[in-house]
């Protein structure tokens, strides 16, 4: 298992914490798109948020998606994710290039600026579950620390890195997501604090050799923590030809028509993977005979 997610509880259940080791999948993501270091940084970071997000969900059939409509000139990303932590996304401008921030960093929050997170959950009701915070900060981890807090009124602790190598392929990803249940004393709180103020950056850790268990130890030092399962992560598409068909069909015939009397192949594009679909005239046809 190379990308995974730890799902633990502490302090006799009065925390729950997920960990994750991502960097295969940014990487898949980083290739797919072909995304500059502060592009790949904000949608690693999202990414790996959307899988530990889509873990939480009770049913495999759930969807999670993790949009930021933002200022800044990435544009805005976009993030889904599966209750089996298969997670996928994009940015809209993958190519985006800023001079490092005033910690010499990636400037995730620069490339963001302003915007609005929305957070929505489709558990198979007849309306998914809608909620949006406006961006604290742009870094994405605080912005979803916020949104725990605000639209789901569950203290959190929300904590996301990537680190580059000087070849622009991705060295280290990964993150935790703690919060605190109802019911979970100060004591608690304040020993979590501790451990939470004291601790290295998430790819400082995963540089250091650290692995999501280890880094949950340190996270809950002193609080009992119990491992409950690991879940494999990875960045999956679910994209193929026969759904595009179905995409390009309900558009309505008018506009397949225009595509056929241009006498030209059609390629669409899959937003979420990059990958290229061709339509040849002769397909055009069959797809508007089926639409009538």
């Amino acid at each position: 298992m190379s990308d995974y997610i730890v799902r633990a509880t502490a302090a006799g259940h009065q925390v729950r914490i997920f960990a994750a080791s991502t960097k295969e999948l940014v990487e898949t993501a980083r290739q797919a798109h072909n995304t500059s270091p502060v592009a790949t940084a904000a949608l690693g970071r999202l990414l790996t948020a959307g899988a530990m997000m889509g873990s939480m969900q009770k049913g495999e059939k759930d969807t999670l998606t993790l949009q930021i409509q933002c200022s800044g000139p990435i544009g805005g990303l976009t993030v889904t994710a599966d209750g089996k932590a298969n997670v996928k996304g994009y940015v809209k401008n993958p190519e985006v290039m800023l001079p490092p921030n005033a910690y010499g960093k990636l400037d995730v929050g620069g490339a963001l600026a302003l915007g609005v997170l929305s957070v929505i959950k489709d558990m198979g009701l007849k309306e998914p579950y809608v909620g949006q915070t406006q961006l604290v900060s742009g870094e994405i981890a605080e912005d979803l620390t916020y949104y725990f807090a605000t639209s789901e009124q569950v203290n959190s602790s929300v904590a996301l890195g990537v680190l580059m190598e000087k070849d622009n392929t991705v060295k280290q990803a990964g993150g935790f997501i703690i919060q605190l249940l109802p019911f979970a004393d100060e004591l608690v709180i304040s020993k979590l604090e501790e451990n939470l103020n004291g601790l290295p950056s998430v790819t400082t850790m995963l540089e250091a050799g650290e692995i999501p268990e280890t880094i949950l130890e340190k996270l809950t030092a002193g609080m009992d923590l119990e491992i409950l399962d690991r879940v494999p992560t990875r960045f999956y598409c679910d994209c193929c030809k026969e759904k595009v068909e179905k995409v390009i069909i309900s558009i309505g015939k008018d506009e397949i028509q225009s595509m056929i009397d241009d006498h030209e192949p059609v390629e669409v594009n899959c937003h979420f993977c990059n990958k290229h679909y061709m339509f040849d005239v002769d397909e055009l046809k069959a797809l508007l005979q089926r639409s009538r």
